[in-house]
């Protein structure tokens, strides 16, 4: 089913390449554009789009400050020069988060996640609908600890790990910590790559390097930087399932 579109963007060749981009997607049809978020809001308004690609950086207010102006939120992807809002994008359930120029396999790899999110999208309990991003073992997720900050490619993550509110996160020999539960995280991982291996651990399949039987029934399993992460009796079941020819 086509979407319409709205492109929000204070440059007039960056609205321009977009939407140049966008001509070649049946799937989406841009039927307005505005400068800055007042604009937008009033746009948003007359038009009623099912998705916006919004700059971050306009003159004004914000991306951010115009989606908590909205009573109701379309699709979001954000495009953007700037890789410093990435995680904010993140928690704002985003589609997702275009870094100008913008790839071609990048808006084709949105335009996907746009087309899943459709077939999958929830209503809230106070009517608005809720866009869920879904993501793939190519997509890249900023990750903030404290001073330190990467962008990293889910595939390069091999574990999640449950502290409290947060979650630990295992790529190279970096284990910073994010305000995110693992329950939000499994949500949104792709499950032909990522694995609940206990009520603690979400574990990348890729990253497997050793199984062997456990207490009670259950799995052991080595990955990759020589984590040893256990695999409930239940879940065992269901990873033999997953694994086997």
């Amino acid at each position: 089913m086509k979407k319409t579109a709205i492109v929000i963007d204070d440059e007039r060749l960056a609205r321009n390449e977009l939407k140049k981009m966008l001509l070649e997607y049946a799937e989406i049809e841009v039927i307005g554009e505005a400068v800055n978020a007042d604009d937008a809001k009033k746009l948003i308004g007359e038009l009623n789009p099912d998705l916006i690609f919004l700059d971050i950086q306009m003159p004004g207010k914000t991306g951010f400050e115009l989606l908590e102006e909205l009573d109701r939120l379309p699709y979001v992807i954000f495009t953007t020069a700037h890789d410093e809002f990435a995680l904010k994008a993140f928690e704002v359930n985003a589609l997702d988060y275009l870094l100008k120029p913008i790839d071609p396999q990048r808006l084709s790899d949105a335009v996907q996640k746009l087309i899943l999110a459709d077939e999958k999208e929830q209503l809230t309990e106070d009517g608005k609908f809720e866009a869920r991003s879904f993501l793939g073992e190519n997509d890249q997720v900023f990750v903030k600890d404290g001073e330190k900050c990467w962008f990293v490619k889910l595939s390069e993550i091999r574990l999640f790990e449950s502290v409290g509110n947060y979650a630990r996160v295992f790529f190279g020999s970096n284990r910073p910590l994010i305000l995110k539960s693992l329950n939000s995280l499994e949500e949104r991982l792709d499950q032909r790559t990522f694995f609940r291996a206990n009520r603690k651990h979400i574990v990348n399949l890729r990253m497997i390097e050793k199984v062997e039987p456990f207490f009670n029934g259950g799995l052991l399993l080595e990955i990759k930087g020589g984590e040893k992460i256990e695999i409930s009796r239940r879940q065992a079941v269901r990873f033999k399932e997953m694994m086997s020819l």
